[in-house]
């Protein structure tokens, strides 16, 4: 794996595995699926650089293009609250650093996985060849237009926050399907929502107060 920041990833050991789950625990992050989907996928390969070694913090750290890799807690919760069955389709907003498609690869039969910036996605797609993950598709693209071609979706997860849930991506939506969006602006409280569709419209549920960077249009410089 190549390190542009010139530090090779951490990898976990039992101990920090032991303590990483009981912290997911502790925050509410209770599916049996979910915890072992986030036993199986180490976070440490997916922080790189000076950060490396805090990689088993529960805490939002900094990735390349100005990004950031979620706090564990949080990406726990919002696969949870996905209800991810392994039949669904899954598409995620904003593939980050990979993290989150990874474990999402573990729950669903297939991940369609989009980011605006193509480093972030060479590298995700890097990462995912090296771990077998051989149902994810990673794509450079406008993550507020979601993938019409692939649509529908059985569940949706954006990890970028948006001031309304987008339109497009509501409109991909299977019915009975599940989106988990952070709402609000970038600089105010954000809240996490669960959108479900149903055959009339759709029902919202809010879930906690996060904060994530803001959904952007178009693509990255990088």
């Amino acid at each position: 794996m190549s390190q542009a920041d010139g530090q090779a990833p951490v990898t976990w050991d039992a101990e920090q595995k032991m303590q990483f789950l009981f912290k997911l625990r502790s925050k509410g992050v209770t599916n049996p699926r979910v915890l072992s989907a986030m036993e199986e996928i180490d976070r440490g390969p997916f922080v790189r650089g000076v950060f490396a070694r805090r990689a088993y913090e529960d805490m939002p750290l900094p990735i390349a293009c100005g990004q950031t890799i979620s706090q564990p807690s949080v990406v726990g919760l919002m696969t949870q609250a996905a209800d991810i069955s392994a039949r669904d389709k899954v598409l995620e907003l904003g593939t980050g650093s990979g993290y989150q498609a990874a474990i999402l690869s573990k729950l669903a039969r297939r991940v369609y996985t989009i980011d605006r910036h193509r480093r972030l996605v060479a590298e995700a797609r890097e990462l995912f060849e090296t771990m077998d993950l051989h149902n994810i598709t990673a794509i450079t693209g406008d993550g507020s237009r979601g993938l019409p071609d692939q649509a529908p979706f059985d569940r949706i997860i954006v990890t970028a926050a948006a001031e309304d849930p987008p339109s497009p991506l509501l409109a991909q939506l299977a019915v009975g399907g599940i989106m988990i969006v952070p709402v609000g602006q970038s600089d105010a409280v954000q809240s996490l929502i669960k959108v479900t569709r149903t055959e009339t419209g759709f029902d919202y549920d809010e879930l906690l107060p996060v904060r994530f960077v803001p959904l952007l249009e178009g693509l990255g410089r990088e």
